[in-house]
């Protein structure tokens, strides 16, 4: 979930109204100094590896600034892997709404697709963009159950273990 979306979920519209540009840019202001304390999601690397070993063409789709996925992307080391990514400055909305999910099937250039995540807000992007998701427990504060209850067709603890069962899956 982007700011666009988060500052008002929490606070209410009245604070997105008064301040939330402000908060936004005081959350990014924090966020930019511990950016250097991020740790990619072990196996992230091998699971995109894999991916492309298969064949498939992969597009990350962040609901972050286009600067902090850029990080990301460095950090997970796939930027010679990845196809495309797509930032919630490519769109109007972001995830829970299916723009950040259209923008990266309009850059795969196909709507075959599945969209991995770790929350309901990724499951609920997917499906309003009329894809299946398949989820890990990557994000933490979701249980199985409620990726499961958001739809997600299966979930996995770690994306390791997506990668070690990726024949397993129920898109495969």
């Amino acid at each position: 979930m982007g700011g666009d979306i988060y500052v008002p979920a929490v606070a209410g519209d009245t604070v997105e109204r008064q301040i939330g540009d402000e908060v936004r840019d005081e959350w990014e202001k924090q966020f930019e100094g511990m950016l250097d304390e991020v740790a990619a999601f072990a196996g992230a690397h091998d699971f995109v590896a894999a991916l492309k070993e298969r064949g498939h063409t992969v597009v990350l789709a962040s609901s972050s600034i286009a600067k902090h996925a850029e990080h990301f992307v460095d950090l997970l080391g796939v930027r010679d892997l990845v196809d495309a990514w797509t930032t919630k400055d490519d769109v109007d909305a972001t995830k829970p709404e299916p723009d950040l999910v259209q923008a990266a099937i309009g850059k795969a250039g196909t709507s075959d697709a599945v969209m991995v995540g770790d929350t309901p807000w990724d499951v609920e992007a997917a499906r309003k963009a009329g894809l299946r998701t398949i989820a890990v427990l990557t994000g933490g504060a979701y249980s199985s159950a409620e990726l499961r209850d958001g739809g997600a067709l299966a979930v996995y603890e770690s994306v390791g273990e997506l990668k070690d069962r990726l024949d397993e899956t129920p898109l495969s």
